[in-house]
């Protein structure tokens, strides 16, 4: 049974998140890009060697590349002749929008430290919390994801 309480709780937690969840638009990028810019700077090669509870690490301009529509930083030149040698095996899934989101057949932002390698493949999540419930559904949800990427864009 719901309680005011509970109805209340209920609404702050999911509110946010609904705001910036979205059916996607012909106007969405392929690559989730604030500013130009892929995974908001975070060098997406060095994910790749980071323990799950790491922060990721902030790419530099100085080691930019264009891949995919937006601009991609990595710390050093090895990570971003590493990304260029095989972008598909770093960039993250779903064109770095959220992974729960993705499963479920819509866009979200994501934020850099909601993430996870997971056999292989970087996924991002709109935020930690996310990231948690999206965590705790895997494997149906990599493969709704799978399922539902395609379509999303459009």
């Amino acid at each position: 049974m719901l309680t005011r309480r509970k109805t209340l709780r209920l609404l702050a937690v999911s509110a946010p998140a609904a705001l910036l969840a979205t059916r996607a638009r012909a106007s969405d990028p392929a690559v989730f890009q604030p500013g130009g810019i892929a995974i908001n700077g975070a060098d997406p090669v060095a994910y790749f060697a980071l323990a799950a509870d790491e922060d990721p690490i902030p790419g530099s301009p100085e080691f930019a590349l264009d891949w995919n529509g937006a601009t991609w930083h990595f710390a050093n030149a090895e990570n971003r002749a590493a990304f260029e040698a095989d972008p598909e095996a770093y960039a993250p899934a779903f064109g770095g929008y959220c992974a729960f989101a993705a499963a479920r057949g819509y866009v979200a932002e994501t934020v850099p430290e909601a993430w996870s390698v997971v056999e292989g493949r970087l996924f991002l999540n709109y935020s930690l919390r996310i990231r948690r419930r999206w965590l705790r559904q895997i494997p149906d949800a990599i493969a709704d994801g799978d399922a539902n990427w395609p379509g999303i864009l459009g």
